[in-house]
């Protein structure tokens, strides 16, 4: 297939691929094996999917006011009357609705026909619903924002089974810093299983994209940086990006941890760990760094970052403060510099994935506890496996293999089976 987030391939039977699909969608839930006829996108959607019954309906977190007041301060509300002139035409016209989400896959505004409006609110498809993958299992807005792409989902290839009616296309949003906004999707029939579909959110996607950044106040000085899930940062600054050596990545976050400013001496304990502070290299690998950096972002006496500075983990951690931890989840990719033994870096790293931990577990959330265990940080976390056991009902297909887990990390840790699963 040229374009492997459409849904059809040229002169395919939409009928025939309604069956396939939903064949390979029984023989999922039913044995957990897939056909190589699904496509990987919603293969690998299915299994992120796989914690929800296939007969589940979108929750929905906001109504009435609260709604009102949330989309009303959200950046996308600035770009609807785009959406409207793009996608409002035909939303109103044919059998298909127009919709915009949050990153976190809440329903901002449903809008079109209201026959297909009315059909759409059987399935909790309204405004304040959440749509992500965790909630909603796979489709096109929630799929979207989980693969960060535009994505065509076509009938069967949804995972909830009151959903397999509809056919949408989606594309993800991004403010002019590159954060996802949220995305603009298009719901309706089979008809909508077409290249033109997919093409026009795309379309639409990249003009509200073009509108916010010729909007958006000139910010001097900005400093983004990524350095969960990685052992070299990414730092984004004034259209440039540098890939940053480990060295030079280490410093940059323990400047980060401390914005106040760290002298030399400081910065050679939390990157070398003992007496001896090597500080002719230290000098050496700073004056290094000030000329990756520029001079203009990077002060001595002491040592500090000017300007505004964003970094991944600092959102991470900013989100568990607002009390999220589903959305520090989502922003949490890895650990931090997971290479680095830097003393300094190595204490940030575990005071991230500890926060980020307790979170999970105080949640007692299955979808949480098992995104955690599928991070590197909580793949042998046996607490977090069995927090997942026990979270899960009897019949879902994740739990025979969280028991699993259990067992093998319990027998790595020498631990009495016994205390492997507790059970209900």
């Amino acid at each position: 297939m040229a374009d492997p987030w459409l849904a059809l391939e040229f002169g395919a039977d939409p009928a025939e691929r309604i069956a396939q699909v939903g064949a390979a969608h029984e023989a999922f839930l039913t044995a957990g094996t897939t056909s190589d006829r699904v496509r990987d996108v919603v293969r690998r959607s299915w299994e992120r999917s796989a914690l929800l019954d296939p007969e589940a309906t979108a929750p929905v977190d906001l109504a009435d006011d609260a709604l009102e007041s949330y989309r009303a301060a959200h950046p996308l509300a600035r770009v609807l009357p785009l959406f409207r002139d793009l996608l409002g035409g035909i939303a109103q016209d044919g059998a298909q609705l127009m919709a915009v989400c949050d990153a976190y896959g809440r329903l901002l505004w449903v809008e079109g026909h209201p026959g297909v409006l009315r059909h759409a609110e059987r399935m909790n498809f309204v405004p304040g619903a959440r749509w992500d993958e965790t909630h909603a299992g796979t489709n096109a807005p929630g799929t979207a924002l989980a693969v960060d792409h535009s994505v065509q989902i076509f009938a069967t290839e949804h995972f909830v089974r009151p959903v397999q009616r509809w056919t949408c296309a989606a594309a993800p949003i991004h403010d002019p810093s590159g954060r996802l906004l949220g995305a603009v999707d298009i719901t309706g029939g089979d008809h909508l299983a077409n290249p033109q579909s997919l093409a026009l959110v795309r379309a639409t996607a990249r003009a509200a994209e073009a509108f916010l950044a010729s909007a958006a106040p000139v910010e001097p000085d900005v400093i983004q940086v990524t350095a969960l899930g990685r052992d070299e940062a990414e730092l984004r600054v004034g259209g440039r990006r540098i890939r940053l050596g480990r060295r030079h990545s280490e410093l940059l976050v323990l400047l980060l941890d401390h914005p106040e400013g760290r002298t030399g001496e400081q910065l050679g304990l939390d990157l070398y760990g003992d007496d001896r502070l090597h500080p002719v290299t230290l000098r050496a690998e700073l004056s290094r760094l000030r000329r990756a950096l520029g001079p203009e972002l990077l002060d001595s006496r002491p040592y500090r970052l000017r300007g505004t500075v964003r970094a991944d983990f600092r959102t991470v951690t900013e989100l568990l403060e607002r009390g999220d931890p589903a959305g520090a989840l989502q922003a949490y990719p890895g650990p931090l510099l997971p290479g680095s033994d830097a003393p300094g870096v190595a204490r940030l790293r575990r005071l991230v994935d500890g926060q980020l931990r307790a979170a999970v577990l105080a949640a007692a959330d299955p979808a949480l506890l098992a995104a955690w265990t599928s991070t590197p940080a909580g793949a042998d976390d046996l607490t977090a496996w069995q927090a997942l056991a026990r979270a899960l009902p009897p019949g879902a297909p994740r739990r025979p293999l969280a028991a699993a887990r259990i067992r093998q990390l319990s027998q790595e840790y020498g631990l009495p089976r016994a205390t492997s699963l507790q059970r209900r």
